[in-house]
């Protein structure tokens, strides 16, 4: 019997790299993996014209398409990306805003409405501070340097105001010059970085914050899944399941290297401290793949994704997956 030999595309994650390399093999496949590529590249390719067999998706663009039935990929309880946002948000430093319920009426700036990072960001903030989607003006564009030609605003119900940016107006620009109040970036400004007054987070304490949030309602957001294409599942019904055991293996063997201490296998000093300070907040299966450990996260993010007017109606989490996978 002729082994498959599916495309995958993936970001070349610690957790992705022992298949990447072939050091788990993935049952019945000689894979193509595809994993140099930027992952906005990835998911364009991906979400637009299904180009790959196994394909990392946004989990945001996901829901969207599978709310619309448009969706060419089936999900895999398979979580390559997730990350807390409470350090998301930045701030004008004179804007006056010393609380999030500050944020209530002001200009907010994002780089993309619907993307899963700023879903997380704003279902976290209503969850915890009263503060929806309809609550702010949210002005799209690009953060420190002219990305895109062309920005297309989302499509939402009534009462949500989104604008785009002037042309060739970057948001921390904007941000500095008074256009807008404060910044929803899944990665610090570049201002910020380097230490510019002008520019603050509006959780100074948003480590502490994410721990004791992940404690008190056992959500680790999810970021990205990966999912299989229809046709390719359905004629190989055998190879969901296949790739969910030899990510979950792959993602396993990464953690393992991080609290080994003898010779280090991660290039940071204090790589195994931090690993079991990990541990001690989130629990020692802290990166769960699988629908039952990832329950919580998954419903809230429906939930907010609805929420923020991305998806017409909540979508089941029996919904987002491949069947076989509902039980894992």
């Amino acid at each position: 019997m002729a082994r498959l030999r599916p495309t995958i595309a993936v970001w070349e994650y610690d957790r992705t790299r022992p298949l990447i390399e072939g050091r788990v093999p993935v049952e019945g496949c000689d894979p193509i993996w595809l994993h140099d590529m930027p992952i906005e590249t990835m998911f364009s390719r991906a979400l637009g014209g299904a180009e790959f067999d196994v394909s990392e998706l946004s989990f945001s663009n996901h829901l969207a398409q599978v709310a619309r039935g448009t969706n060419r990929y089936i999900g895999l309880p398979i979580f390559p990306s997730r990350s807390f946002r409470h350090g998301a948000w930045f701030l004008r430093a004179d804007a006056g805003i010393t609380r999030a319920e500050d944020l209530r009426g002001r200009r907010i700036g994002v780089r993309e409405y619907s993307m899963t990072a700023a879903v997380v960001a704003r279902g976290v903030l209503e969850d915890e501070h009263g503060i929806g989607g309809r609550d702010v003006t949210w002005v799209m564009g690009d953060v420190d340097e002219v990305e895109r030609t062309h920005i297309p605003l989302p499509e939402l119900p009534a009462g949500f105001t989104v604008e785009r940016a002037p042309e060739g107006r970057l948001l921390v620009d904007m941000l500095f010059a008074g256009e807008i109040d404060a910044l929803l970036a899944y990665k610090p400004p570049k201002a910020f970085a380097k230490g510019d007054p002008r520019i603050i987070r509006l959780f100074p304490d948003y480590e502490a914050r994410e721990q004791e949030y992940a404690r008190r309602t056992g959500i680790f957001p999810v970021m990205h899944l990966m999912g299989v294409r229809r046709d390719v599942a359905e004629g190989e019904p055998w190879l969901p399941m296949a790739l969910q055991a030899a990510f979950t293996k792959a993602k396993d063997m990464a953690i393992a290297d991080l609290s080994i201490v003898q010779a280090l296998k991660v290039a940071l000093p204090w790589a195994p401290a931090e690993y079991a300070r990990t541990v001690a907040a989130l629990g020692e299966d802290y990166w769960p793949y699988g629908v039952k450990r990832n329950r919580a996260a998954l419903e809230a993010l429906a939930r907010w994704h609805h929420a923020q007017g991305l998806s017409p109606r909540p979508i089941a989490v029996e919904e987002m997956f491949w069947p076989g996978t509902l039980g894992s």
